[in-house]
């Protein structure tokens, strides 16, 4: 049977399964398991149960659960009213104001969450009726909200970050430092993009009222100090070298835990929630990691990937041609499936293409999470338009348009790190 024919059967039965509601995981598993014992004689139980095992007895992977736990300890705090009210008074006399808060709120919570849907609810719950009581145009508010939370896929610690770094064997510190600048771009893109709205819509903004002195500005940004040193506690070990990112996982939850406490936000009841919930999040994630490690494995045996990969090769594709293809394959795929699964589908057979076109794997990790984070705001399964859609009230088609600009942003970024790779690699390399 030919390659083609067997990677069409292939898909085909993996699009039956997630189309019957079967959940990725067992999708995964069920593919692995007909790839094996269609196309191969080796012994089928004997590689799912070491595969299986191999990959989920990782110390990598160890951060993240931590990571999830951190972001859920803060999720239940007094976190983002303490930000939006130690941003506020900063923005006032940025031509936008107020929206900006969103751009910045939603940046300092991913770089403590490492969520796209928890950023999204955590600051929409607070800054959605905040801003829309002041009079703010709600498509901007819904566009800067859904725009800006994808920040929690790419700015540090961030748990697809994780996940590509164990599917594909990647040092998960060197990927974590290669997202902060892409992350600063994006940041100032958004910013840059309501700076130039506000300034040709000024009638449609309300006047802010600016009389903050300097003194109470200060004394208002104090509230942001814990946060500030939850990141810097976190990111910096791992820049530093100090510790490790499971490591630093671990000292971010203890950290959040204290800062739950100050805050008085920490009671046995939300105690037991952040557990129970980053308990649930994070077994689902490693259930889909173990059904893609040996999927991943029985494509190896197929030979599917090294005939794929030389076919590729053969064609004689510039760099920038299969960039450009893989973009619209990624954002086509991200139109269905939530970007972990993204990743943990396509590691296996993408990542052979890859290196044979000579692509930095490390390079490649932050340019598929912000083609993801672009898919995050694409319906029909975009997961911050269904988040800003609870919060708002509105229909997805309406939560996407207001979003539609901040995805050209997005494609603006991927745009300049294709051009200019050292916005990705500079800081690993300081290593």
């Amino acid at each position: 049977m030919s390659v083609a024919v067997l990677s069409v059967i292939l898909i085909v039965l993996l699009f039956a399964f997630l189309g019957a509601g079967l959940w990725v995981a067992f999708s995964l598993l069920g593919v692995g398991i007909a790839a094996m014992a269609l196309f191969s004689n080796a012994p089928l139980g004997l590689v799912m149960a070491t595969t299986m095992w191999g990959h989920s007895n990782s110390w990598a992977l160890a951060a993240l659960p931590l990571f999830i736990w951190m972001g859920e300890i803060l999720f239940r705090s007094r976190l983002s009213d303490d930000m939006f009210t130690g941003l506020s008074p900063w923005m006032n006399r940025l031509p936008g104001q107020l929206l900006h808060v969103n751009v910045f709120a939603c940046g300092i919570f991913a770089a403590v969450s490492g969520s796209s849907a928890a950023t999204a609810a955590t600051i929409g719950k607070l800054s959605i009726p905040e801003l829309s009581r002041r009079g703010y145009p709600e498509k901007m508010v819904i566009g800067t909200l859904a725009g800006s939370a994808t920040l929690g896929l790419l700015i540090p610690p961030s748990i697809i970050l994780i996940v590509y770094g164990v599917a594909t064997e990647q040092s998960i510190a060197r990927l974590f430092v290669a997202g902060v600048l892409p992350g600063l771009l994006l940041v100032t893109l958004f910013v840059g993009y309501v700076a130039i709205w506000a300034v040709m819509n000024r009638a449609s903004l309300p006047m802010e009222d600016i009389s903050v002195n300097f003194r109470e500005k200060l004394r208002r940004s104090r509230r942001l100090l814990p946060v500030m040193m939850l990141i810097g506690g976190v990111i910096g070990s791992i820049y530093a070298g100090i510790a490790s990112p499971t490591d630093a996982a671990a000292v971010g939850v203890v950290l959040a835990l204290i800062l739950s406490w100050s805050s008085g936000t920490l009671s046995r009841a939300s105690f037991v929630e952040g557990l129970m919930g980053a308990t649930v999040t994070s077994c689902m994630i490693g259930f889909i990691l173990a059904g893609a490690s040996f999927l991943t494995v029985a494509m190896g045996f197929t030979g599917i990937p090294r005939i794929l990969a030389e076919w590729i090769g053969g064609l004689g594709l510039s760099t920038y041609t299969l960039l450009a293809a893989l973009t619209v394959f990624f954002v086509i795929l991200g139109c269905f499936l939530d970007g972990i699964s993204v990743v943990v589908l396509t590691a296996s057979v993408i990542m052979p293409m890859v290196q044979q076109a000579g692509i930095d794997p490390l390079w490649f990790g932050i340019f598929l999470v912000i083609v993801v984070e672009m898919s995050q705001i694409t319906p029909p399964v975009g997961f911050n338009l269904f988040v800003l859609q609870s919060l708002t009230g509105r229909d997805i088609l309406t939560v996407a348009y207001a979003a539609l600009p901040f995805f050209f942003l997005m494609v603006v970024a991927l745009a300049l790190i294709v051009i200019f790779p050292s916005i990705v690699t500079y800081l690993p390399e300081q290593m």
